[in-house]
C-alpha cells in the first residue's frame, strides 16, 4: 500500500466510514485511493465549511466520528467556523488536511501558510504525518483522539509525499477507546448534601446527559429535590419529545438567565460549565451565576456524566418513574397569517416521529421549542459555538447518519447564505432533508443586539448593515439552481401542507417561509 491507502484503510477499520471532502492537488493520491479501499463513503462538498459542518452533524447523530478531507491551509481556513462549532459541541471529527510535499515546502509556494497554527485553534489533537510508514498509526491515533472522551476535533496534516510513497505495511489496528472517568462517591454525596439543605437549587445538564438515560436520571433528581431542571442554551444533541423529561434551556439573553437563576443558592453542573453571557454588555456582568450561589460540579464533560446523575438520583432517594416526563401534546394546525407563533405551531403539528431537527432559526424560531416539547420523539441539534452557517451543512451530515429518519433544518435566511452550497450536496446524495428558510430579510438578532449593547443605531448606514433586502434573496431560485425542489409560503396553512408533503417525499426540498422580524415591522 501507498501511505494514502494505508490511511484510508485504517480509518475504515477504526469505524470511520464517511468522509466529507473538498480536496485539491495535494490530496489527489488520497482521492485515488478511495477506489482501492472499500468501505469509505466519500461525499463531495462545494465549500470546506460545508464539509466541516457536515462532519459535525454526522458525529452528533451517528455517535461516532466522520472524516473531512481539506486542501492545505486556505482550505482549512474556509472550514474553521464549523470546526469551531464542532469543538464546542465536542463532536468526534477526524479532520484530514493535505499539505505540500516535504521538499516543496521550503520553496514557499503560493498556498504555503501556517497550517498548524490554524489547526490548533479548533483541534484538541494535531499531528503532521511526514512519512508514509507512519500514516496508518497516525490515523489510528487521530481516531482515538477524536473519540475522547469527551470527544473533539483531531487534525491530521498529511504531507503529499507521505500519501504517495510506499507505506511498507497495511492499515493499523484500531486503538482501544477510553472510558469516561467515573465520578467518586464523595462528590455524589457532597452534591446530595447540598440538595438536601432545602435551599433553592438548580441542576444544569449538558453533553451526554442530554440523551434519554441522562435526562431521566436528571429528571428524577429534580422531581425528588424540587431543583430547577435546566440544560445548556445550545445543546449539541438533545433528545426530546413525549415521554421524556424536558429540562428548560438556559436563555440566550443574559437578563433572562438572571431571572431563571434568581434566588438559586446551589447550582449543580453535570456535563457542562456555568452559564456566561454570550457577549459583554456595558454595566452588566458576564458571569451569570447569582451572587451568593455555590457552584457544585457533579461531573465534567469527560466524566461518566450519566452514571453520576444516576448515582445522585439514588443518593437523594428519587423514585423510579418519577422524572417529570412530558405527555404527548401537539398544537392544533394553525391557520391564517404566518407569524412566529403560527410557524412554531405548524412545525409542532406535523413533526414526524424520529425526526432530527437542526435548528439555526435564531430569532425566527423563538417559539418552536415550546411548540414541539410534547411532539413524538426527536433529536434537536443547535448552534453550539455561535458561528453561523452551521444549519445546512449539519443537516447534510445528519441525513447521511440518520439512515431513514427525516431531517428538518430550520434555517435563518442570513445564516443560510454562508453555506448555501450544502443544498447541492443534498441533491447529489439524495438526502432526506426538509429545509425551512425563515425569511425575515434581516440580520434580526443584530437589530436586537444593537440596542442591548447601548449603541446608537438610528442612522441609515447602521440600519443598512443589518438589512437583507435590496434585493430580496430568492431561496426558491437558489435551491432550484442546485437541484433542490423548492416553494414559497406566506400563510400557516401553506406551511403545514408543504411540511407534510416534504416529509412524505424522499429526497431534499426547501420551503421559503416569509416571516416578520422579531425586532419589528420591515421598513
Amino acid at each position: 500500500m501507498i501511505g494514502g491507502e494505508a490511511l484510508l484503510a485504517t480509518l475504515v477499520s477504526s469505524d470511520v466510514e464517511v468522509c466529507f471532502a473538498n480536496p485539491g492537488t495535494s490530496e489527489m493520491h488520497l482521492v485515488a485511493a478511495l477506489d482501492r479501499v472499500r468501505g469509505m463513503r466519500a461525499v463531495l462538498t462545494l465549500f470546506e465549511g460545508v464539509a466541516t459542518g457536515a462532519a459535525d452533524g454526522y458525529a452528533r447523530v451517528a455517535g461516532r466520528p466522520a472524516a473531512t478531507l481539506l486542501h492545505l491551509g486556505p482550505g482549512l481556513g474556509n472550514g474553521l467556523a464549523n470546526l469551531h462549532n464542532a469543538r464546542r459541541a465536542r463532536s468526534a471529527v477526524v479532520n484530514i488536511v493535505g499539505d505540500h510535499a516535504t521538499d516543496h515546502k521550503r520553496l514557499d509556494p503560493p498556498l504555503e501558510s501556517d497550517l498548524i497554527g490554524m489547526a490548533e485553534t479548533v483541534s484538541g489533537w494535531v499531528r503532521v504525518s511526514e512519512k508514509a510508514g507512519a500514516l496508518a498509526s497516525d490515523a489510528a491515533e487521530a481516531v482515538a483522539a477524536a473519540w475522547g472522551p469527551p470527544g473533539g476535533v483531531a487534525t491530521l496534516v498529511v504531507r503529499a509525499d507521505a500519501s504517495w510513497s510506499e507505506s511498507g505495511g497495511g492499515p493499523a489496528p484500531p486503538l482501544p477507546r477510553r472510558a469516561p472517568a467515573p465520578v467518586g462517591t464523595d462528590v455524589v454525596e457532597a452534591v446530595s448534601a447540598a440538595l438536601r439543605t432545602g435551599q433553592p437549587a438548580a441542576l444544569l445538564v449538558g453533553g451526554p446527559a442530554l440523551r434519554r438515560p441522562g435526562l431521566v436520571a436528571g429528571g428524577r433528581v429534580a422531581v425528588a429535590t424540587g431543583a430547577r431542571y435546566l440544560c445548556e442554551s445550545f445543546p449539541a444533541a438533545l433528545e426530546r419529545g413525549a415521554g421524556l423529561p424536558a429540562p428548560e434551556r438556559v436563555s440566550y439573553l443574559a437578563e433572562f438567565v438572571e431571572a431563571q437563576l434568581a434566588g438559586v443558592r446551589h447550582l449543580i453542573l453535570a456535563g457542562t460549565g456555568p452559564p456566561v453571557s454570550f457577549f459583554a454588555y456595558p454595566d452588566r456582568p458576564g458571569d451569570l451565576v447569582p451572587a451568593g450561589c455555590e457552584v457544585h460540579r457533579l461531573a465534567a464533560p469527560g466524566d461518566d456524566v450519566t452514571g453520576a446523575l444516576e448515582a445522585l438520583a439514588e443518593a437523594v432517594g428519587a423514585e423510579p418513574g418519577q422524572d417529570g416526563s412530558v405527555p404527548f401534546a401537539r398544537p392544533a394546525r394553525p391557520t391564517g397569517d404566518l407569524t412566529l407563533q403560527t410557524l412554531a405551531e405548524a412545525v409542532g403539528a406535523v413533526l414526524p416521529e424520529g425526526a432530527v431537527v437542526v435548528d439555526e432559526s435564531n430569532t425566527a424560531g423563538l417559539f418552536v421549542p415550546a411548540a414541539t416539547a410534547g411532539a413524538p420523539r426527536h433529536d434537536w441539534l443547535t448552534l453550539t459555538g455561535g458561528a453561523i452557517g452551521f444549519g445546512l451543512p449539519a443537516a447534510t451530515g445528519a441525513a447521511v447518519a440518520a439512515k431513514g429518519r427525516p431531517v428538518l433544518c430550520l434555517e435563518a435566511d442570513g445564516s443560510a447564505m454562508y453555506t448555501a452550497q450544502a443544498l447541492w450536496t443534498q441533491a447529489r446524495e439524495g438526502l432526506d432533508v426538509t429545509t425551512v428558510v425563515l425569511a425575515n430579510h434581516a440580520y434580526d438578532i443584530l437589530n436586537l443586539e444593537l440596542a442591548r449593547v447601548g449603541a446608537d443605531g438610528e442612522g441609515p448606514m447602521a440600519a443598512a448593515m443589518l438589512d437583507l433586502s435590496r434585493p430580496d434573496l430568492d431561496f426558491v431560485a437558489l435551491a432550484a439552481g442546485m437541484g433542490v425542489p423548492a416553494t414559497r409560503v406566506t400563510t400557516a396553512d401553506e406551511l403545514s401542507r408543504q411540511l407534510e408533503r416534504s416529509f412524505a417525499t424522499e429526497g431534499p426540498s426547501l420551503i421559503e417561509a416569509e416571516v416578520p422580524p422579531l425586532s419589528g415591522p420591515r421598513s
